[in-house]
């Protein structure tokens, strides 16, 4: 692929997401990741209509394209390029795959305000997640738990 700059990525991802958008797949939410070079290796859309899925967000499906084509969960060197601020679960993707970039479009607030909540969940997070409205997370059983993470640990197991 061409060298690109980001206007032109980004008018990429906002393509990706109106084409997707107006077919009722999934939301304004376009992304795409290019490698160190700043080749294209994914562009996505938000294809939680679609796909029933809600974990189907753009950056996700980005990531999800990008690990495939380059054969690794680690992504390190690429950079991501977002139609809107990431939401916490792509925050944590973007993170858990080593991208330390990512040039984004829209804010959260411009998401709220057409009916995108994120904020909740990040209000959540901040609140140690005592909301038992929103989540109720119990510990169980967290010495047979324990006992599968040593096992991984004494297996020299690859971390990532």
């Amino acid at each position: 692929m061409n060298k690109h700059d980001h206007h032109h990525l980004m008018d990429l991802a906002v393509d990706k997401a109106r084409h997707t958008m107006n077919q009722n797949i999934g939301g304004p939410f376009g992304a795409l990741i290019v490698d160190k070079d700043n080749n294209i290796i994914a562009v996505a859309s938000n294809s939680v209509l679609k796909d029933h899925d809600p974990t189907a967000h753009a950056e996700m499906n980005a990531i999800r394209e990008a690990s495939k084509k380059l054969g690794t969960h680690d992504l390190s060197g690429c950079t991501l390029y977002t139609t809107c601020y990431p939401c916490p679960m792509c925050l944590g993707a973007i993170i858990w795959s080593n991208i330390k970039k990512v040039y984004y479009g829209c804010n959260a607030v411009d998401a709220d305000k057409i009916g995108f909540r994120d904020d909740f969940i990040y209000d959540f997070i901040k609140n140690n997640a005592k909301d038992t409205n929103i989540l109720n997370l119990e510990e169980q059983e967290r010495d047979s738990c324990l006992t599968l993470f040593q096992e991984y640990h004494e297996k020299d197991k690859e971390l990532y």
